[in-house]
C-alpha cells in the first residue's frame, strides 16, 4: 500500500538502509536542528523513491507545538540551508500556497504575509533609510482552486511574466507518514512542488518544467491520511497490520488538534529564515522590527 507522504526522508526510510543506486543520504546539523539531505541522481532513483531528481533536505527541530523561540540554532541551520538553494542574485518571487481559511492548511498564506517585500522600494529610497543592499523580493497568495477558479500555476504564471524573477519559492502545509513529523520537521527542496499530492488532491505542478525558472519548495508537515495512523498504531503495537476494516476511510486526512499553533509558529519561524536569507546584509533583529 502507498501510504501518503510529501516528505523525502520518509520515502528513503521505506527503502531501508540500503538505498538503491540514484540515491544519496547524508546527515548533519547541531543541538538545535538535526539535517538529513536526500539527492536523487537519476532517473532509477527517482523510480525507486517516487519523486524526481534533486535535494531534498530535511531540518528535524522541536516541536512548534510547544517551542516558540526564534532566535537559535534552528534560524541559523534554516538560513544556512536555504541560501545553499537560493541564487546569487536577482529578484525572488516568495508564493504562499494553501487555504488560509483551513487551518492545517494556512502555513503558506501566514508565511507569504511575513516576507520584507522590497522590490516597490527603489534604491535611492533604500539607501536613506540605511539599506543599502536589499534585493527585490515579491509576494504572492494566489489562493485555491475552490476560491479562485484559477489554478495556482495559472496565477503564478502571469505575475512571474510580468516582474521576471530569478527564482521562485513556494511554501506550502504538507503531509506525513509519520505522526512525529507534524510540527517537527521542515522540508527544503529544489525540485518544485505539486500542491496537494501528498493528501491525493494533485494540482498542476509548479517547478523549473512549468515556468522556467529554479522553484524552491519549503514545507512543514501539517496533516496525516487516517490510513497510515491505523497502520503506524498496529505497527507499534505489535500487530499485523489488517486494514481491512478502516479502508473506508483512506480518504480522510486528520489534523494535530494544535495545527494552528504549528502553523503560525512554523510560519514565523519559515520567514524570519528566508528574510534573513535574501537579505544577507540585514540582522535576524532589523528583520524583525522590518516586519
Amino acid at each position: 500500500m502507498d501510504f501518503r507522504t510529501d516528505l523525502a526522508v520518509e520515502r528513503s526510510t521505506v527503502l531501508g538502509e540500503n538505498l538503491p543506486r540514484g540515491i544519496e543520504k547524508s546527515e548533519r546539523g547541531n543541538g538545535d536542528a538535526r539535517v538529513t539531505e536526500i539527492r536523487i541522481t537519476d532517473e532509477e532513483g527517482e523510480k525507486a523513491i517516487g519523486k524526481p531528481k534533486g535535494r531534498y533536505i530535511t531540518v528535524e527541530i522541536p516541536p512548534f507545538s510547544s517551542d516558540c523561540e526564534l532566535l537559535d540554532g534552528r534560524l541559523d541551520v534554516l538560513i544556512e540551508e536555504l541560501r545553499s538553494l537560493l541564487p546569487g542574485n536577482g529578484a525572488v518571487l516568495v508564493v504562499g500556497l494553501g487555504n488560509r481559511l483551513l487551518t492545517a492548511d494556512a502555513l503558506g498564506p501566514a508565511c507569504a504575509e511575513k516576507i520584507l517585500v522590497t522590490r516597490h522600494i527603489g534604491q535611492e529610497f533604500a539607501s536613506s533609510l540605511g539599506f543599502h543592499h536589499l534585493r527585490p523580493v515579491s509576494a504572492l497568495t494566489p489562493g485555491v482552486l475552490g476560491q479562485t477558479g484559477m489554478e495556482a500555476l495559472e496565477m503564478i504564471e502571469g505575475v512571474a511574466e510580468k516582474i521576471q524573477p530569478s527564482c521562485l519559492v513556494a511554501i506550502d502545509a504538507l503531509a506525513a507518514m509519520d505522526l512525529k513529523r507534524l510540527g517537527t520537521t521542515v522540508q527544503l527542496s529544489d525540485t518544485g512542488i505539486s500542491p496537494g499530492s501528498g493528501i491525493g488532491n494533485k494540482r498542476k505542478e509548479i517547478s523549473r518544467g512549468t515556468l522556467g525558472i529554479p522553484v524552491i519548495a519549503v514545507g512543514v508537515p501539517t496533516v496525516i491520511n487516517a490510513l497510515t495512523i491505523a497502520q503506524n498504531i498496529l505497527g507499534e503495537a505489535g500487530q499485523k497490520a489488517d486494514l481491512a476494516g478502516v479502508e473506508p476511510y483512506a480518504e480522510y486526512i486528520v489534523a494535530s488538534r494544535e495545527a494552528d499553533l504549528i502553523c503560525e509558529r512554523a510560519a514565523r519561524l519559515i520567514a524570519l529564515a528566508l528574510n534573513c536569507a535574501l537579505q544577507p546584509s540585514l540582522s535576524a533583529q532589523e528583520v524583525m522590527m522590518l516586519t
